[in-house]
């Protein structure tokens, strides 16, 4: 009797375990095979070569060792199958952005956390499935108990015109945070995403400008206007005030992860359980990888989706580029009362 028993819980924890992301993963597909979905942009404000909806970085499976985040998952299942107060809540903070800018290694270390449950794939509920209501959006969230922190990271939030108005009638007090990286090589690293599933596509240098000759940039290339922050948060601060909003460093993340952690930490009221002896560099992939120091395991890194190599791109092309985001950063620093070294 006692091994049924037993036997019973593994199967549930099994089948919970997996179901968020295979729920999702259908609604997504037969969405994205009818049409692209427009309901979140404003039509004609963004020229883009792509529709991302079904990149590995949109579902979350970037992770090599998928196996050690399995357990962590199981591990979280066998808890809620036995914590009967568990219940599905809509999310009290939520990664808005930006697209290649560290989202998901934020969301995947803020994962580690006990008092974090967070959901893998990007629900795009504001941008792009709104109209299916907030019991859809619930659904999609992991259980969670009382005192833990529900998340979800979409970071196509931040550029959208309609998600600010959305989110603050879900409720006005949702923390915000938004990765920011350097606007440039965020704009480069974008297109080699896009290059990497469309090898034929124009050159960089090409898609940048509207007249190459005059050094006329083509702001209707989501690849260029994702990283006019500024304008974006304007936005944002129609509807949330600034304590509401934290700006993490998507070059602090590779370079001191340890301490970009230790500030969201603290922005989500959360105690600082991630810190310096999760983390383990590995200097071939460029980027910081995840350890367990309480299990002693290999360390977790972020997959082959990550740390690609980017096309050398004209000088020229570089140096009109930092130009043109240069009035855009400086308002960035004075908006945010923070100075992220971008030249």
């Amino acid at each position: 009797m006692l091994s049924l028993w037993f036997y019973m819980i593994y199967c549930c924890v099994g089948y919970c375990s997996t179901v968020p992301n295979l729920a999702y993963g259908s609604v997504s597909r037969r969405e994205n095979d009818a049409a692209t979905d427009n309901r979140g942009s404003s039509p004609g404000a963004s020229r883009d070569l792509l529709n991302n909806e079904n990149e590995l970085d949109s579902r979350g499976d970037e992770w090599d060792e998928v196996r050690g985040e399995a357990k962590t998952l199981d591990d979280t299942a066998m808890s809620g199958f036995l914590n009967e107060t568990e219940s599905k809540k809509l999310p009290q903070a939520i990664i808005i952005g930006v697209k290649k800018g560290g989202t998901r290694a934020l969301l995947e270390f803020l994962r580690l956390h006990p008092d974090i449950r967070a959901v893998g794939a990007e629900p795009h509920f504001f941008d792009r499935n709104y109209d299916k209501g907030l019991e859809w959006y619930r659904e999609l969230m992991p259980s969670s108990s009382k005192g833990q922190l529900t998340m979800e990271k979409t970071p196509s939030y931040f550029v959208t015109r309609e998600v600010p108005c959305r989110i603050y009638s879900m409720s006005k007090d949702t923390k915000l945070i938004v990765v920011v990286r350097n606007p440039v090589t965020r704009a480069i690293s974008d297109y080699t995403q896009t290059r990497s599933k469309k090898p034929d596509i124009p050159s960089f240098e090409s898609l940048t400008f509207k007249n190459m000759s005059a050094g006329l940039i083509d702001t209707t290339w989501s690849a260029v206007q994702i990283g006019m922050y500024a304008r974006h948060l304007e936005r944002w601060l129609q509807f949330f005030p600034m304590e509401q909003l934290l700006f993490v460093s998507g070059e602090r993340l590779i370079t001191d992860p340890a301490g970009e952690m230790a500030r969201v930490q603290d922005f989500l009221g959360l105690q600082r359980v991630v810190t310096e002896k999760y983390f383990h560099f590995n200097p071939a992939k460029g980027f910081p990888c995840l350890k367990r120091p309480e299990l002693n395991t290999k360390p977790h890194c972020l997959g082959k989706t990550k740390g690609r190599i980017h096309p050398n791109i004209d000088p020229e092309v570089m140096r009109t580029l930092r130009d043109f985001y240069k009035p855009f950063n400086k308002k960035f620093y004075k908006m945010t009362g923070h100075d992220f070294g971008w030249n």
